[in-house]
């Protein structure tokens, strides 16, 4: 994703930012507090319906011990101002942006309850478009930008625990480091990093939730200070910068158990009635140099090049009632597709999102509540996992869902090409390429999808928000006249004795979006008009629908086959996944049990893309898709083989090299092929 100062600016160069992107700020803020004081409850919220415990109750000490290291992470929103120097016309810029941070830090209690630590801390703005920009102004040049790449500071504390409580004060050291560049010049390379240092200063409350864990709320005032600094082209800049930030937070002790100052006394416990998973995915990707007698910004270049992609993830469950369930999923995603994620319909890294970012960004990937109402019968014990939570669950059952999370989190599963952070890496293979399922531009939506699962099959329907344009991060908020609808049916079976499932999946979304031909008859009856811009000025409502076929089947304990068809009618734009109107995937998963290394994994996989001939022929005369376009085509279908070896390290930790071969990338015989080189490293807890 690539930020874009917004042209409107008012007369006191203030950033607008779209009403939807502040009722995110305050709904997911709101959410997360919820979250963070259903923990706090203890007992009391949760004790009715949580697992049975064991016959000794847990004894929770009237004090709890400070001392000690600790590490956690943050949700902020953060406000301020920034101010510019004489070396730009007078201006004054309002920030304002969700973050997202790491703290990690040393407590001291003393006898008299008083508690000496210090604290460094880390934070990363929001994804969204203008969320990372510090201010924005004008001058003979062209627009000069500034955006914050991390904000952090090292603190001293000084607080007082009466009970079970620690009421605090903190200050020290801010600092910041931001980019700055200059329009009509060439942001590569007319840009500046640059530095800034002040002071910081606040107060906060924190408590014990559960054992180690602690939660805390705590305001921050940060003065950056000034930067100036001198582009390439030869102007100087300065500003100043200081921000105000309330920050929810959520820390575990680091060693030992929480127990009474005099040592006595058993570890702080509670029913099991919140989960928190975590996860850390790095890959580095690349590609040797390869044919291509021409290419275009949608292209892969023809040089060889390295990309990397970094997430980090945690994945909080809380159990708020009987069957009711809340999940909130921060993320800091970092990295790059190769070519900025252009060149080809079946990507081969499924983790490089179309988002960009030198630096990590902070994102809410998930957050939504669930309710589930058992129908009796048989139950099932489920495993504790990213978005569920351990315990015993009714097989028949009827399940709500609702808020913001990805569609593919309940409809296209398969236990052999799902997850690019364990599995397969293509997004051809992992998922169903010609599947345009609602999405920003990391493949999230806000919706509502409710499931009826039996024994022997379920079936799963969803309303979800499209964006209002292909490939953004702006939803329509038309809710019924516009909107992406997704039904899915799932039967299990076996075959000699092994299971199997085969799920079909039939979509149909209305979005705003041009059609091929009609932007081609565009272009054709007004000279000189380009055809990306031709099919933007055809944008209206339109219909998009599709299906998928979705098979997986056990022939070993340890060797699974699976495949996907699918197909979209394929007349007008792709809205959010990839340039695919039809793609034929399939493939084996083998365990490594047989040469001795039962956690070992290796993966052999193969897809088939093609596009309709509208498609092709608005490509052929110099469109651009919203992956793929060499300003011309020699159109073949896109083959792509890919294999992988995942070999287990340690208890939660992988590393997987991966090969994939990619024939007639962007469905273009012209090019290539092209042979990527991965190396994926995973760790979770």
């Amino acid at each position: 994703m690539s930020s874009k100062v917004s042209n409107d600016i008012t007369a006191n160069h203030k950033i607008s930012r779209p009403l939807a992107v502040f009722r995110e700020i305050i709904a997911e803020t709101v959410a997360v507090g919820i979250a963070l004081g259903a923990l706090s409850c203890g007992d009391r919220a949760a004790a009715a319906d949580a697992p049975a415990l064991p016959a000794k109750a847990p004894v929770v000490p009237p004090y709890y011990d400070w001392s000690g290291w600790y590490g956690g992470v943050n949700l902020a929103y953060g406000w301020g101002s920034a101010k510019s120097n004489p070396s730009l016309p007078p201006f004054k810029s309002s920030v304002g942006s969700l973050f997202g941070g790491l703290q990690l830090g040393y407590n001291r209690e003393l006898p008299s309850r008083v508690v000496l630590g210090v604290e460094t801390d880390l934070s990363f703005p929001n994804y969204l478009d203008f969320d990372d920009i510090i201010w924005s102004g004008v001058n003979a040049n062209g627009r000069v930008t500034e955006k914050v790449d991390y904000y952090g500071s090292l603190r001293g504390r000084i607080g007082y625990a009466p009970a079970r409580w620690l009421i605090y004060a903190t200050a020290g050291l801010a600092y910041s480091q931001g980019r700055l560049t200059e329009d009509p010049f060439d942001p590569a390379t007319q840009k500046k990093i640059g530095f800034r240092a002040g002071w910081v200063a606040g107060a906060g409350v924190e408590a014990p939730v559960d054992g180690n864990w602690t939660a805390r709320i705590e305001y921050l005032y940060s003065n950056f200070g000034s930067l100036n600094v001198m582009l390439p082209s030869g102007t100087s800049y300065g500003s100043t910068f200081d921000l105000h930030t309330v920050r929810l937070g959520l820390n575990r002790k680091l060693g030992g158990s929480a127990k009474e100052p005099s040592g006595a006394g058993d570890t702080i416990t509670s029913p099991i009635y919140w989960e928190m998973q975590g996860q850390s995915t790095y890959i580095q990707q690349g590609y040797p140099a390869f044919r291509s007698p021409y290419y275009s910004t949608n292209s892969f270049t023809p040089g060889a090049q390295s990309r990397e992609t970094w997430s980090n993830s945690l994945f909080l469950g809380v159990k708020l009632w009987d069957g009711g369930e809340f999940y909130y999923n921060p993320e800091l995603i970092q990295g790059y597709g190769l070519n900025a994620t252009f060149g080809a319909a079946g990507f081969p890294n499924g983790e490089a999102q179309k988002s960009n970012f030198s630096y990590p960004h902070y994102i809410t990937s998930r957050l939504y509540l669930r309710q589930t109402f058992g129908l009796g019968g048989e139950q099932e014990t489920v495993q504790s996992d990213y978005g569920q939570m351990a315990g015993k669950r009714d097989v028949s059952r009827l399940t709500f869902q609702i808020g913001k999370f990805a569609v593919h989190d309940m409809f296209d599963n398969n236990t052999y090409a799902q997850d690019p952070r364990t599995q397969f890496l293509n997004w051809s293979i992992w998922a169903a390429g010609a599947f345009d399922y609602p999405g920003d531009m990391v493949g999230l939506t806000y919706g509502a999808a409710a499931e009826l699962n039996q024994q022997a099959w379920a079936v799963r329907a969803g309303y979800f928000l499209v964006v209002v344009h292909p490939n953004t991060n702006d939803f329509d908020m038309e809710l019924g006249k516009r909107g992406g609808y997704v039904g899915e049916f799932e039967t299990r079976y076996e075959v000699l004795s092994r299971p199997g499932k085969l799920r079909v999946i039939g979509w149909m979304h209305d979005t705003l979006s041009g059609g091929y031909r009609d932007a081609l008859n565009l272009a054709a009856a007004t000279p000189g008009l380009d055809l990306t811009t031709a099919i933007d000025l055809t944008q209206q409502g339109r219909i998009k629908y599709g299906y998928v076929f979705n098979v997986e089947q056990a022939v070993t304990d340890d060797i699974g086959v699976f495949g996907r068809w699918s197909w979209n009618n394929g007349k007008n734009q792709i809205s959010a996944f990839t340039d695919i109107d039809s793609s034929l995937s399939g493939g084996v998963s083998i365990k490594g049990t047989s040469w001795g290394r039962p956690e070992d994994t290796v993966g052999l996989a193969g897809a088939v893309n093609e596009i309709s001939k509208d498609h092709r022929d608005f490509l052929a005369a110099g469109g651009m898709g919203i992956l793929v376009g060499d300003g011309r085509l020699n159109y073949r279908p896109e083959r792509i083989l890919e294999t992988y070896y995942t070999v287990k390290v340690a208890k939660d930790a992988t590393f997987t090299f991966d090969y994939q071969f990619l024939q007639n990338p962007a469905y273009n015989a012209d090019r290539g092929p092209v042979s990527v080189l991965s190396g994926r490293v995973h760790a979770q807890f």
